[in-house]
């Protein structure tokens, strides 16, 4: 075998690196493991205690829980091949580009800086589809230009469906991948699932009936010198909550795939007997069939979408919604009921997360 193909083989089993902000409980992280096991998160930043813990369970004790630009100031920026996270939309406001202490914008600053710090090769960022068609994203782009911090990268930008990459979910997030201008010009995966998605049946396979639980088990685990709730395997979480007797006969009447129209009129709020238009997702169930709509961080609330188990009178369980975001039922969670369903609502989905690991790791060899 010649040099230059030794060098070759031995590019495409190195390590991997990859430096995770923002990183809640770790969905994207999971993911990219999950698309290339060569990779290695050196460290990640996640502000949330209770998600922090939950990162550190399951991929060992790499995580900052505290802000990033308290992290930038305390530590050094490990220098990796990938940096992946997705500050919050607001970081990116005008009124931030305006105002130095505006804390969107130190947001935003301190994204930018830990990538001019990182020196990655590649890095992700995820965000809502409506950040394509704000004023940000034109406050994003121009650092790319000559005088910007990341002139030394091109970009690409894109809503990715994460059912067309199988997950049980109808998901769709813009992803923001930017190549060093050393590599190739960058460019997404293909869909691998267009006609035949993954449904809520394939979600749920080999789950046993509710039987009613209502609470967490009785564990406690110690982070950061705090005494938390936990930790949790995914497959603890089919818990369930107390519904009031009005709630239980509005569930009765609400029809396979039906929503809050199909409520009879004495069971509607006022407020929904107001508004005859808009969202029907509100109170309804999901089907079989079909992947889930999005899952968002309050899935536990049928009245905030369409949460309702399709057969049976309640909303999806915590381990139910784990299943539809592809975590594995041996993932595991810290803190209480609500913390999770934020930590689970807020993840990326683990199919896409996993296709874009396999991807990131082509480019980088």
């Amino acid at each position: 075998m010649s040099e230059s193909s030794n060098a070759t083989v031995q590019e495409q089993h190195r390590e991997l690196t990859s430096l995770d902000l923002f990183a809640g409980a770790g969905g994207l992280t999971a993911g990219l493991h999950a698309g290339s096991s060569r990779f290695r998160t050196v460290r990640a930043v996640e502000m949330d205690i209770e998600a922090a813990a939950s990162y550190a369970e399951n991929f060992g004790d790499v995580v900052y829980a505290g802000g990033i630009e308290q992290w930038l100031e305390e530590e050094d920026v490990p220098e990796v091949d990938l940096v992946v996270g997705g500050p919050p939309c607001q970081g990116f406001s005008p009124l931030g580009k305006q105002d130095a202490n505006d804390t969107r914008n130190s947001l935003w600053q301190h994204y930018v800086e830990t990538i001019g710090r990182a020196k990655p090769r590649v890095f992700l960022m995820e965000n809502v589809p409506a950040f394509l068609k704000s004023p940000q994203f034109d406050i994003f782009s121009e650092s790319f230009e000559e005088s910007g911090p990341l002139y030394d990268y091109r970009f690409i930008a894109r809503v990715l469906n994460s059912a067309e990459f199988g997950a049980a979910q109808v998901r769709k997030r813009v992803v923001v991948m930017g190549v060093h201008k050393d590599l190739d010009h960058p460019d997404f995966p293909m869909p691998a699932i267009l006609e035949h998605p993954r449904t809520v049946r394939d979600a749920f396979e080999g789950i046993t009936p509710f039987a009613g639980e209502r609470d967490l088990p009785l564990r406690r685990v110690e982070f950061r010198g705090k005494v938390l709730r936990g930790s949790f395997k995914s497959s603890e979480l089919h818990i369930g909550r107390e519904y009031s007797d009005v709630s239980l006969e509005r569930f009765r009447s609400i029809p396979y795939g039906g929503a809050r129209f199909d409520l009879p009129e004495h069971l509607k709020t006022p407020c929904w007997k107001k508004h005859t238009t808009g969202s029907g997702d509100v109170m309804g169930r999901l089907t079989w069939e079909k992947p889930s709509v999005t899952i968002r961080t309050e899935f536990f609330k049928p009245e905030k979408g369409r949460y309702l188990h399709p057969t049976q009178h309640r909303a999806i369980t915590h381990f139910e919604a784990a299943r539809i975001q592809g975590f594995p039922d041996d993932y595991r969670f810290v803190g209480s009921k609500t913390s999770i369903a934020r930590q689970i609502g807020n993840a990326v989905p683990i199919p896409l997360g996993s296709a874009l690991g396999t991807h990131v790791a082509s480019i980088l060899d």
